[in-house]
């Protein structure tokens, strides 16, 4: 059986980024019809590494999933649900997290870049280490534990992602080999293509909810008339006509980069070259009725489902069901194997 599990925090609004490097792949797994089963969640109990307000965390989790919904995951064809909803994720995180070697967590990119942040070797034992979060440390198993519970044999990963996947199928290889059974599939990679959508005020960063100026990024609930705002006032240069030139070029590279994303264009030089006889004002005009053709259907349809709160939520509540009864056969088969009661 070919399964694929995908998850998303709970950020709110997504920005476009998020649609382009996650929520437009989705859709596009699920209407291809190559898999047969679709499991997508709003991982909110990853949220929990960052210390959040209960009533923004919920109200972040329940928009991320009308945005979901709105993009074109179907809840019919998907399973879309919370990840708090299914109990057997943290049972799966603490019998996982009790074979994996602590030297395995310290060299993951995340944790060594948040020591480094910090001016700390990248080892438990740094003075900067004692005051961060055990989650932090931990959550790379909690996202092997989410992929093997559903034993998901696909998995849809940017290059960023690449290690967390390599850590969950390490993972399950040292849980068949302790417990000598084959338990967990080794899951594979479905490498998406890579959408880094930059910032539109500095483009050598990426577009980010955390930034703190709003014109840095498009959401999904922007205006037609915010989104044209946004990109008439994105930085460019005053070289004459389009190319595609991150390095050299960067604030006209990335507008080019998210109108081919949106265009389906595979390579941002191609649709450079379509454009090269424009300046940059017709650029920002081009690329900002691709992101309003997008974008204003989705933010209508998000809008709607969250005026309807007692839908959504019995859309997700049917949902978590399927999950849980899924999730249940495949912990009582984990628990029997490690040991431990299999009710």
């Amino acid at each position: 059986l070919v399964r694929v599990f995908s998850g998303i925090q709970p950020t709110g609004v997504p920005q476009l980024g998020n649609y382009l490097g996650s929520l437009k792949n989705w859709v596009a797994m699920q209407n291809s019809g190559q898999y047969g089963e679709l499991f997508y969640s709003v991982v909110d109990l990853h949220a929990l590494t960052v210390p959040r307000d209960p009533r923004v965390l919920q109200q972040e989790t329940m928009e991320m999933a009308a945005a979901i919904i709105a993009c074109g995951v179907d809840p019919k064809r998907s399973v879309l649900f919370r990840q708090s909803a299914v109990p057997a994720h943290t049972q799966l995180l603490w019998t996982l997290g009790c074979i994996t070697p602590v030297g395995w967590l310290n060299r993951m990119t995340q944790w060594k870049t948040k020591l480094q942040s910090q001016n700390e070797a990248a080892n438990l034992n740094a003075q900067a280490a004692q005051g961060l979060l055990a989650g932090l440390l931990t959550y790379p198993v909690l996202m092997a534990a989410d992929i093997l519970l559903y034993r998901a044999t696909h998995i849809p990963v940017g290059e960023d992602q690449v290690q967390h996947l390599e850590f969950a199928r390490d993972l399950a290889l040292h849980f068949n080999k302790i417990y000598g059974q084959k338990m967990f599939p080794p899951p594979q990679s479905i490498l998406t293509p890579s959408k880094r959508i930059m910032s539109l005020k500095d483009p050598l960063r990426k577009m980010s909810k955390s930034d703190p100026n709003e014109m840095s990024r498009i959401t999904l609930s922007d205006s037609d008339d915010e989104i044209r705002k946004k990109i008439k006032r994105a930085p460019t240069d005053a070289i004459a006509g389009i190319t595609y030139d991150p390095k050299e070029r960067p604030g006209v590279a990335n507008l080019v980069g998210i109108y081919a994303a949106l265009r389906d264009i595979n390579d941002p030089a191609e649709a450079a070259r379509a454009m090269e006889s424009m300046n940059n004002a017709q650029l920002k005009d081009a690329v900002a009725d691709a992101v309003v053709e997008t974008l204003g259907p989705i933010r209508d349809e998000m809008h709607r489902l969250l005026g309807d709160k007692v839908y959504l939520e019995g859309v997700l509540c049917a949902n978590e069901a399927k999950a849980r009864t899924v999730a249940e056969e495949s912990w009582r088969e984990i628990a029997q194997c490690a040991g431990l009661a299999s009710v």
